[in-house]
Parts: structure tokens; C-alpha cells; sequence
């Protein structure tokens, strides 16, 4: 099952709050930094997408010190390309997928909502994640082979 959980930002009296870069920079300290500290792992690259949040300068100022050239983001070392849903696994295979389960219920509290989320997320099986990683690894290939062009074999082939 997956080793990971969702996070959802909250005041401390537990009512939720939109993420900005104060909140989005403490939860990568607070929280993503012990987690990968349990892991223990030695060459690891960070990716994010471009919301204003993760791209700030402080942000990236912060996820350069910890990742290095190995920071793959929007004005980071490896500048991932927007709008690019067809290369990123939490667009083309998460979100869909966790849509597709979370709602079966039809959750009618966000504590509902979030607990079905939380549910669903620690319930993917590793192969699922072997085989999205498989299939990230096709796309990234196929694109190096493309020469950057728009992937339309692997859009509409998969």
C-alpha cells in the first residue's frame, strides 16, 4: 500500500484554509522534510508544479538549498514544461483516480470528503505505483525520442 497521505491545510482550531507560500513553506519543513528524513534516501530530485505558492522565491530559495540541481519546477534547476497533464503522474493517473473512488459514497461533510481522500490514497497498492512509474518512465522516453513535440501517441494510445 501507498507510504504516503494526503495533507490538508487547516487553522490550528481545524477549519480549513487555502494554501499560500508562508503555509505551503512550513509544511515542506514541518512536515515533507521528516517524512523524507525517514526514508533515508541518498539521490532523490523534488518535483512540483507552478502554482505562485511553490514558485515564490522564498520558496524556491528554500527547496534549492535542500535539492540543488535536482529541483524540477518552474524556475527551478530543470524547468518542467506547463501545462504538460500528459507527463505528470498525480494528473494523468492520481486525481483521476482517487475522483473515481471518493465519491462513491457521496460524502456529504468535508470531514467525509477528506477521510474518503485519506482512504483511498493509503489503499494504492505498489503495483499500481510499479506500473504508473513504468508508464511515466514510457512517456518520458517517448518524449526525449519526440523532441519535445506534443505526445499524441501517448495521449490517445493509452
Amino acid at each position: 500500500m501507498c507510504w504516503w497521505h494526503p495533507f490538508f491545510f487547516k487553522y490550528d482550531c481545524g477549519r480549513n484554509v487555502t494554501i499560500n507560500g508562508e503555509r505551503y513553506r512550513a509544511t515542506l519543513r514541518n512536515f515533507f522534510s521528516s517524512q523524507l528524513a525517514e526514508l533515508n534516501l541518498v539521490d532523490m530530485w523534488f518535483h512540483q508544479n507552478g502554482p505562485t505558492c511553490h514558485t515564490a522565491r522564498e520558496t524556491m530559495d528554500m527547496l534549492k538549498d535542500k535539492f540543488g540541481e535536482q529541483l524540477i519546477s518552474r524556475n527551478g534547476s530543470v524547468n518542467w514544461p506547463p501545462r504538460s497533464c500528459d507527463l505528470t503522474p498525480l494528473d494523468y493517473f492520481l486525481w483521476g483516480y482517487v475522483k473515481s473512488l471518493v465519491y462513491v459514497d457521496k460524502p456529504n461533510t468535508i470531514e467525509a470528503l477528506q477521510d474518503n481522500i485519506t482512504r483511498v490514497i493509503r489503499g494504492i497498492q505498489t503495483e499500481i505505483l510499479g506500473k504508473v512509474t513504468q508508464n511515466w518512465t514510457f512517456r518520458m522516453d517517448h518524449l526525449i525520442r519526440s523532441r519535445e513535440q506534443h505526445l499524441h501517441e501517448v495521449i490517445f494510445k493509452m
